[in-house]
């Protein structure tokens, strides 16, 4: 075990993370020349095509030191060799390092992911582009990683750039991680410069895991997948004991019981082995069909008696107790916190056919995404559906993605918004995402809103633009921290403030050098209202919003703007209004449809076409009174386009 190294590769989005483990295979010869191509370990198409990280991924290298002396504090040419390395599966010997690596991604939205990274090693290389110097989440992730305890690297990339400003960015290093400029690593993931001293200082300051004799299996699932034939993929990190093909393995939340028919690592695809041993990460095939068994942050064993028939038990809401010999006499895994929804949106399938489908896709997107939170719905738009929370809109745009690419499920999505909490005059408290969901005025007591505390680093000369955004958006300025030759400014904001459109004012307002991320407050009182929609005359619950007192003049009248511009034209003329406590603020009208009910005549009198046109004129007015108004689909998600 001493030889075995577990880490991870952190930093803000678009900072190298994914170029530098490419480096890594080629260094360690993981992947063949022949074979390789960018962002290698970016399995999706969806990853590759946005050029962004979506979801971790582990694999193995195996390291061959060539050069160096016995002791680990004296060596040459940065390499470490020497130690003593022993292991059954044949990969490793003297000069050996079996190098176990987790690519992450870096939007704030996937942060849940690199949390659950982090609890499976005990190192972490925290990348910062040499062009952009420390980034929001660069700072997000670096905190998650002093958390939970992990050796932490500092390294500067793309110092091959001309535009590369190292010493600028080491100084915000030596700030931030408290460290001197020697111990910052200097690299080029694009050329290969610096990357296999970076590589070795990962074996000489990263710990190897901590070994212990004699102990039972306990294994922390940190992700898993779903296949048709083989059922649910469990990828493991092994913290006690050992796990071999063939064993009865037991999932100690949920009390599902399983026969393992094979374990592995990746390499980076999937190889199998006869075992994992405890501080090695790889995966385990449950054989389990029903994915809601399994859950991240689940602690794998064994029960005593692998001869006795199988059984599972439903999940009970608490730790599983021990009962008999099918439960052994372990403590679970701490797990991990259960990530908070921030964004919620409503999804329905494009045809009411496709409910069972949609379902199913979802159940399976949850085993792998378990920052994924579902629950169903009915509703009369757009019929029987499922509200989901998301941790931002990135978030969301890329399960939609994910539902329509990997499972072929067509999808309508609502306007994504936050999650409310209504305090009823009798005390109660109830959750509302939906306008349409609130209750009469007369009912509510006051409504909450949630608030995060909101960091945007941004070189000093554009503070003033920021400053500017505060007012609209209603952010309170809580104070400036310096971080080299950057400025931190801290406010705190209501989330429904920041989850549209905010980032890209702020990229404008920053010629592109801000960067931004929050955390969950709290739930604050807040002064809002219920804005609807009246098409020729009755409300469309489906277009209903909860906005600020201040902005819901503002509001209504881009609403009914966009109606107008995107509604078909009836026979009749519709008046589109907007309502905001029983009284009108806005209104568009759409004019009727005019059809040439003279056209097919020719010549005589004039008093023939008059007649004509006063009929359409009464007819135009019956259909005004009884007519109605349908919101199509299509329509719909016209509006949402709009944004």
């Amino acid at each position: 075990m001493k030889n075995i190294r577990n880490f991870a590769i952190i930093a803000h989005i678009d900072h190298g993370k994914s170029t530098l483990a490419d480096r890594f295979l080629e260094l360690t010869g993981a992947i063949d020349k022949r074979k390789m191509k960018d962002q290698f370990l970016d399995q999706m198409d969806l990853e590759r095509e946005r050029g962004i990280t979506i979801k971790m991924q582990p694999v193995r290298l195996i390291y061959h030191s060539e050069i160096a002396t016995e002791t680990p504090n004296s060596r040459r040419n940065n390499r470490i060799d020497n130690f003593e390395l022993q292991s059954s599966d044949g990969e490793s010997s003297n000069s050996n390092y079996i190098l176990n690596l987790i690519d992450t991604p870096g939007h704030v939205d996937f942060s849940y992911e690199v949390s659950r990274s982090l609890a499976a090693v005990e190192g972490a290389i925290l990348l910062v582009d040499a062009t952009q110097g420390i980034q929001a989440q660069t700072l997000g992730n670096y905190q998650l990683a002093k958390k939970q305890g992990l050796a932490i690297i500092p390294a500067i990339n793309k110092i091959d750039l001309p535009n590369a400003q190292i010493a600028e960015v080491e100084k915000q290093l030596m700030d931030l991680c408290g460290v001197g400029q020697q111990e910052i690593y200097k690299v080029s993931a694009k050329t290969g410069e610096g990357v296999e001293k970076l590589l070795a200082a990962v074996i000489e300051k990263i710990p190897p895991p901590q070994e212990v004799d004699g102990k039972q299996l306990r294994a922390l699932v940190f992700d898993s997948i779903y296949d048709n034939h083989k059922g649910v993929i469990s990828y493991v990190r092994i913290v006690d004991g050992e796990v071999r093909g063939n064993e009865t393995g037991l999932l100690m939340a949920s009390g599902a019981s399983f026969k393992i028919s094979e374990v592995g690592v990746f390499k980076p695809w999937p190889e199998k082995k006869e075992s994992l041993s405890s501080g090695e990460i790889g995966y385990i095939i449950t054989g389990l069909k029903e994915p809601a068994k399994v859950r991240v942050g689940d602690t794998v064993t064994k029960i005593k008696n692998q001869n006795v028939k199988i059984k599972s038990y439903k999940f009970s809401g608490e730790t599983t107790k021990k009962r008999g010999e099918f439960f052994p006499d372990v403590e679970p895994l701490p797990g991990y916190k259960e990530p908070e929804p921030m964004v919620f949106a409503s999804v329905y399938p494009t045809s009411n056919d496709d409910i069972g489908a949609l379902k199913n896709a979802i159940l399976k997107l949850k085993l792998n995404d378990p920052s994924l939170v579902y629950k169903t719905e009915f509703f009369s738009a757009l019929g029987q559906g499922f509200c989901l929370g998301f941790l931002g809109l990135l978030h969301l745009e890329i399960v939609k993605e994910r539902l329509e690419r990997e499972f072929n499920v067509d999808v309508i999505f609502t306007i994504p918004s936050v999650n409310y909490k209504v305090v009823m005059k009798t005390g109660d408290i109830k959750d509302v995402f939906r306008a349409s969901d609130l209750p009469p005025t007369d009912q509510i007591d006051k409504i909450l809103e949630p608030w995060v505390r909101l960091e945007i680093i941004t070189p000093p000369r554009f503070v003033g633009a920021v400053m500017q955004l505060k007012d609209r958006h209603r952010l309170n300025y809580l104070t400036t921290e310096y971080l080299g030759n950057l400025m931190i400014l801290v406010f705190e904001a209501p989330l429904s403030e920041i989850i549209v459109n905010f980032y890209d004012k702020l990229k404008s307002a920053t010629e592109g050098y801000a960067s931004m991320s929050y955390e969950f407050l709290e739930y604050r009182a807040a002064d809002l209202v219920k804005l609807e929609i009246l098409l020729a005359g009755e409300k469309e619950d489906s277009l209903a919003k909860i906005v600020h007192r201040n902005f819901v003049e503002e509001e209504a009248r881009k609403m009914v703007e966009k109606l107008k511009s995107v509604l078909p034209r009836e026979n009749f003329a519709v008046a589109i209004q907007a309502m905001a406590e029983n009284r009108i603020i806005a209104r568009e009208t759409l004019p009727a449809l005019k059809k040439d009910v003279t056209g097919y005549l020719y010549g005589g009198d004039r008093t023939r076409k008059m007649k004509l046109w006063k009929k359409q004129k009464e007819g135009k007015k019956r259909l005004k009174e009884r007519g109605r108004v349908r919101l199509s689909t299509k329509a719909y998600l016209d509006i949402l386009k709009m944004g």
